[in-house]
């Protein structure tokens, strides 16, 4: 009898996604739990967890009692709250840092002055409690400026201040109105770097590393890079116009190779993903931001042009004693290209219920669609004698006479992936698949990839 081994991944969104489809590609027998998941993943043949989890100690008391064999975590928070420590307690193997090691991205602070101690390069800072302090420093230095909140704020608390009364009321929302809450109670205020800028992932062992693909993130709402910041309207990779092989050469010199030794010296040793924002400055690569976990939607364009036992990587990761660097694996030469479909009104409050179609289609294309704000109804078939009626998919039912009805429930929605032996072949492979999907109020960018050709 062949053994199968057991995944939980940790998150619902696109990226938890985009991991699952990643481990289901490899050739292993795999049988892939998620807490809390998505109609995406389920669909994908992923169980979704169903025991009411109040804390990580019950989700590690789940995992315990259903022998799960490896957890992969997705987002920060859960890192940050130390889900980590809690499940090794348990003596479960887990990827992802420590709650010591995750302070590298849910305290800019913490990221900084470590940048500062080891001569990691970075922009210059200072570091603030009290806002007329921090006021003061703003007026001394000029704009431009970046005034930055130290806590986890959704990939959304770095406001880029082009005049002096921007910075002022960036400060203003930050300490008096309370816009970002407890993140914002220690703020980092920054000089303005200049130049591309590039996401670079690499998973860690905590001494031995493997780098992915790079990538190029569009955060901007509008095409031209224009309107508010967002989580992520979509990403290309590998953006090999912006970090080639001699600057990746520097980067791993000067930034990865020091930051792994500093966690190391710091006494919180750093396993799991460590995702390096990237400006090419001028002078060389330098750290925009540490974050602690895969970048989403690069995630979404990163991983398809890996090809390996995903689940051997995160394994060497997560051990104590494991070797990334053993692991074998293969990097398409070409392209990949993700496109995020947003709901009307994002970054702002977006349009819920809007029933989305075509994602047969999309993927008949050869692409792939990774869902984030999605739920999912069951709608009864023509034989079915609720026919007309909606039942939760949770229902005491017969699923074998329901469809399921995938309907939007965040603001973005999904991304659609696709790849293509250039990045123009990416693109429009891409944008065909993404032209098949529909929904009411559907926005996305129209020119993700375009800043690389």
């Amino acid at each position: 009898m062949e053994f199968i081994d057991s995944v939980l991944i940790v998150g619902g969104g696109g990226r938890e996604h985009a991991l699952l489809k990643a481990l289901l590609r490899s050739d292993r027998a795999l049988c892939v739990f998620a807490y809390p998941g998505n109609p995406g993943m389920e669909r994908d043949g992923c169980v979704l967890v169903d025991q009411e989890i109040t804390d990580w100690n019950d989700l590690a008391q789940w995992a315990a009692m259903n022998d799960i064999n490896l957890t992969i975590v997705g987002p920060e928070a859960p890192l940050a709250e130390g889900i980590v420590d809690i499940f090794k307690k348990e003596g479960l193997l887990i990827f992802g840092p420590t709650k010591a090691a995750a302070q590298i991205e849910s305290s800019k602070a913490f990221a900084k002055k470590l940048m500062k101690k080891y001569g990691i390069p970075t922009a210059e800072f200072e570091i603030f409690k009290e806002k007329d302090k921090a006021l003061a420093y703003v007026e001394n230095k000029g704009a431009p400026i970046v005034v930055k909140v130290s806590g986890l704020a959704a990939g959304k608390g770095a406001i880029v201040c082009g005049t002096l009364d921007e910075a002022k009321r960036a400060l203003d929302d930050i300490f008096d109105k309370k816009s970002f809450g407890a993140a914002g109670e220690t703020v980092v205020i920054e000089e303005m770097m200049n130049g591309p800028e590039a996401s670079v992932f690499v998973l860690t062992d905590g001494k031995g590393y493997k780098v992915l693909p790079v990538a190029q993130d569009h955060k901007r709402a509008g095409d031209g890079d224009t309107g508010p910041n967002t989580g992520g309207m979509g990403a290309y990779a590998p953006a090999s116009g912006v970090v080639d092989a001699a600057t990746m050469a520097r980067v791993e010199k000067e930034i990865i190779v020091p930051t792994l030794a500093a966690m190391d010296k710091e006494k919180a040793r750093y396993h799991g993903l460590l995702y390096i924002g990237l400006m090419i400055t001028a002078d060389g690569p330098k750290v925009v931001e540490y974050n602690c976990r895969f970048g989403d939607p690069e995630t979404q364009a990163v991983l398809p042009l890996v090809h390996c036992d995903w689940y051997e990587v995160f394994s060497q990761c997560a051990n104590t004693r494991g070797s990334v660097s053993g692991v074998k694996w293969k990097i398409d030469l070409g392209y990949c290209v993700s496109v995020v479909m947003a709901g009307k009104g994002y970054p702002g409050k977006a349009a819920k219920g809007k029933v989305i179609t075509g994602v047969d289609a999309a993927e008949e294309k050869a692409a792939d669609v990774y869902f984030a704000g999605v739920a999912a109804t069951a709608v009864p078939d023509k034989k079915s004698k609720d026919k007309g009626k909606d039942m939760d998919i949770d229902d005491d039912i017969d699923k074998e006479k329901y469809k399921k009805k995938y309907t939007t429930n965040g603001g973005r929605v999904l991304a659609v992936s696709a790849k293509g032996k250039t990045l123009a072949e990416a693109i429009a492979n891409t944008y065909e698949a993404v032209a098949e999907v529909k929904f009411e109020g559907a926005v996305y960018r129209k020119d993700i990839g375009a800043k690389g050709l």
